[in-house]
């Protein structure tokens, strides 16, 4: 007879303490920054740190911020809304961001990441696996892509 798991055995997995990320993705105009704009505003009981490729393409309602953080001049910034929510820009490497908010962990429950859109989202999915120290204290829970459905002529 072949050893099976006990519910004890089942019970005994210890819960991923990784920071889960979702990443949002679509055309130009197709409701990235609406759906942003409105995980932000939501009574969700979640503090989230975003991360925005292109902080000027996006608009996060001047009414949420509270703190503006320069970490670089003329780079990246963080911007500590009313809310509790951390909003990020990245320019140029997604990684030293990440970094960034590991040290911050404290202050948020989960990343969202807006990625532009002309973004191919496979180089930031990649991150989550082959970037030892994004790997093991971040994981990937999800991605959303939003389609503009004007544009889909078999709809």
């Amino acid at each position: 007879m072949a050893d099976t798991p006990s519910s004890a055995d089942a019970s005994a997995v210890e819960p991923d303490m990784r920071i889960p990320v979702t990443v949002i993705t679509g055309w130009l105009g197709s409701g990235k920054t609406t759906l942003l704009n409105h995980l932000l505003k939501a009574d969700h009981g979640h503090r989230l740190a975003v991360i925005e490729n292109e902080f000027g393409e996006v608009d996060v309602d001047s009414e949420l911020v509270s703190i503006r953080e320069d970490l670089e001049p003329g780079q990246e910034q963080i911007m500590m809304l009313n809310n509790g929510c951390l909003c990020c820009t990245v320019r140029d490497d997604l990684v030293d961001m990440l970094n960034r908010l590991i040290e911050r962990r404290d202050q948020f429950d989960r990343i969202v990441i807006e990625t532009t859109g002309l973004a191919n989202p496979a180089p930031i999915i990649q991150t989550f696996f082959i970037e030892e120290s994004v790997a093991i204290n971040m994981k990937l829970d999800g991605l959303v892509t939003l389609v503009r459905g004007a544009l889909c002529d078999w709809l």
